[in-house]
This record gives C-alpha cells, sequence and structure tokens, in this order.
C-alpha cells in the first residue's frame, strides 16, 4: 500500500536532483518585504476606497457568495461589477468567474465546435494550454509571437472553425503580443482570436483598459477578452468579456462557471472599487512604465539578460534552475521578494527571476531592490 507514496518520493528526488524543488513561504501580514513578485501593480490592493467598498459586502453578504452563479451565488455585487468591466472594455457583456484559470478553461472549451482547430503560442499560460487540452479539440502550437506560423496554421485548414489563442503581454518575459496583426490574420482566414489580457489590463491600454484596447480592437466580434482580476486590479476571479451570445453561451454550458462556487461578493466589490481606480490611473500607469524602463536600464547595465519592458513584468535570466532559486533565495534574505520561475512553469529550458513592477512600492524601497537583485546575482 505504501508503493505509491514511495513513488512520490521518488519523483520528489529527481526533482530535487535538477533543481525543481518548490516549497511555500508563508508570509505575514507586514513582513516588511519588499514586494516585487506579487501582482498587485497599481497599488490597489490595500487602497482605503477598496478596502472600504469589501468591507461593506462584507457585512452585508458574510464570507462566501454561499453557491454557485445559478443557484445563490449572483448578487448584486457582481453584476454590477460585470456591466463596469463590460463598459471599461468595450464589450457586450462581460462575465466573472472564482479565478482566471477557471475563466480561461471555460472559454477556451465554449468556442470550440466540431473540427475547431485551435492556434495556439508557444509561450501561452498554463491556464490555456490546459483550456486546449481539456477542450478535445486540435491544437497546433506556433512559434512565440510568429504570426506567419499563424497563418500557416490557419490556411492549412480551410474550412475548419478556428480560434487563434495568445496572451497579450507575456505572464513570463513580459512582451507584447502583436494583436493587430494576430486579428488581421485571424480575420483573413475567419478565425475568432481568444486574448488572454491578465498582464495587460490596467496597465496599458486607453483608460488602462488593455492591450486589446491598445490594439484597436475594442468591440471586435471576433475577438473574446479573458483576464484575471488579481493583478492590477488587486483582487482574484477572473473575466471572460466579448459579444452577449458568447457570454449567454457561457452561462448556461460553462461547467468552470456553472459548477463552481461564485467569487465572494466581498471581492466583487473590492474588485469593482478598483477598476473605477484603475480607469482614473494615469499617472500610475506613467509610474509604471517609468520602473519598468529604469529597472531594465539598471539590470541590463551589470550585464544581465533582461527583458523588454513592454508592460509591468520584467523578466531575467538566471543560468540554471538552481541558480535562480540560491538568487532568489539571496534576495528574500535581504528583504526582497522576486519571482522565481523555472521549467516547467517556463515555455522554454530558461530559469528565470520574474520581476513584477508595482506603483504601490515606495519608490526608494524599488531602487533599493534593484540594487540587491544586481549584488545577489550568481
Amino acid at each position: 500500500m505504501a508503493d505509491w507514496l514511495a513513488a512520490l518520493d521518488r519523483r520528489a528526488e529527481l526533482r530535487a536532483k535538477a533543481g525543481l524543488t518548490r516549497r511555500l513561504h508563508p508570509r505575514t501580514a507586514a513582513d516588511g518585504v519588499v514586494d516585487l513578485a506579487g501582482n498587485d501593480y497599481l497599488g490597489l490592493a490595500a487602497h482605503p476606497e477598496v478596502i472600504a467598498a469589501a468591507a461593506r459586502s462584507l457585512a452585508a453578504y458574510g464570507l462566501g457568495a454561499t453557491g454557485s452563479r445559478l443557484v445563490r451565488g449572483s448578487t448584486d455585487a457582481h453584476h454590477t461589477l460585470e456591466e463596469t468591466l463590460a463598459d471599461w472594455l468595450g464589450t457586450d457583456r462581460a462575465l466573472v468567474f472564482s479565478s482566471g484559470y477557471l475563466a480561461n478553461l471555460g472559454a477556451v472549451r465554449a468556442l470550440v465546435r466540431p473540427r475547431t482547430l485551435l492556434v495556439s503560442d508557444a509561450h501561452n499560460h498554463a491556464s490555456l494550454l490546459d483550456g486546449c487540452r481539456i477542450s478535445g479539440a486540435e491544437t497546433v502550437v506556433t512559434p512565440h509571437a510568429d504570426v506567419a506560423a499563424v497563418a500557416a496554421a490557419l490556411a492549412a485548414a480551410p474550412g475548419r472553425p478556428a480560434v487563434v489563442v495568445t496572451e497579450s503581454v507575456f505572464s513570463v518575459d513580459g512582451d507584447l503580443a502583436p494583436l493587430a496583426r494576430l486579428h488581421a490574420t485571424a480575420r483573413e482566414h475567419g478565425a475568432l482570436l481568444l486574448v488572454d489580457d491578465a498582464h495587460a489590463l490596467g496597465v496599458i491600454g486607453p483608460n488602462g483598459a488593455g492591450a486589446v484596447a491598445e490594439a484597436g480592437l475594442t468591440g471586435s466580434p471576433d475577438v473574446v477578452i479573458t483576464a484575471t482580476l488579481s493583478k492590477a486590479l488587486g483582487g482574484a476571479g477572473g473575466l471572460v468579456a466579448g459579444p452577449a451570445e458568447f457570454v449567454r453561451h457561457l452561462v448556461e454550458t460553462a461547467r468552470t462557471f456553472i459548477y463552481d462556487t461564485a467569487l465572494p461578493p466581498a471581492v466583487a466589490a473590492g474588485v469593482g472599487a478598483a477598476v473605477g481606480l484603475a480607469r482614473s490611473g494615469t499617472g500610475l500607469r506613467a509610474e509604471l512604465a517609468e520602473r519598468a524602463a529604469l529597472a531594465v536600464g539598471r539590470l541590463r547595465a551589470a550585464g544581465l539578460d533582461v527583458s523588454a519592458a513592454d508592460a509591468a513584468v520584467v523578466s531575467v535570466t538566471a543560468p540554471g534552475p538552481e541558480a535562480a532559486t540560491a538568487w532568489a533565495a539571496a534576495c528574500r534574505d535581504r528583504g526582497v521578494a522576486v519571482g522565481c520561475f523555472r521549467p516547467p512553469s517556463t515555455p522554454d529550458s530558461r530559469s528565470r527571476l520574474r520581476l513584477t513592477i508595482s506603483a504601490g512600492v515606495p519608490r526608494v524601497d524599488f531602487e533599493h531592490a534593484l540594487e540587491v537583485i544586481v549584488d545577489c546575482a550568481p
């Protein structure tokens, strides 16, 4: 009976030898660490207006939604948030899920019809990859940000329904997808475009409406947007936005929506307040862009291999998984939290430190953190 546990131990040993051990590091509410690992890009998670909105809803509804959205989980907080998100993104409707991961699983599956071809970027997030797998549709994985490869994949399947699946700002390296060109290619072949705008929403685009809006694709009937509410909005949950007919289809068929307990009303209310702050946060976005450029400049000046600063994610290449782990640990020991990305979390063989820039970190602390990262480099 213990054989299966021994097998798990053996797998853990193999991961340890490859430098791929993962551990949880609990933190306190006030640990004093300079946070360049979390995703609170605009510093809204603890904004007084956000906390107040969540507190009012918490007092009114209690801790949880107490049911799925189609049973008892839909509250006025959810519906108000969905209307607000649709207005911000310029879509017919938006639908809130309990996580961005579930939103992607539900959206990809709902776009699949008989014979559908999915064309997925090689650097897509795990939730998109899993959505493609769960859908059961034939999936072609194209080289990263290669529009010509997408066009070739679509041309090789004439007459078939197809969906081009991409992130806008890619979660590992922070680079921006060529959305306008991807959309033109998809439209030329009669395909839909699914864009996970998680790392762009609130950060780029007019009024922070994201990369889809920045690319001039607002309201396009052949574009579906997904995102998480846990990045620039500082909360939790996910969204799918697009044509009203598609959102209705999700409500009636998406298993990750129908059978899942709804997002807590307090979170929905807090995120709603965060949306208002993000829409008017022009100064915060300017500060983010300035800090991202500063990080890239200083780290490159130190001889490090650093990604471009298209949004608020900056990736720094490490020599290998063990070096990345040691580098991140050394930074943590000096009071700086950074992301540590290693295979299989990366779409290639490279290990990285991932820095997520936040306007909520005091400027002096941010600049000190960059010095620590350079000092601790292997």
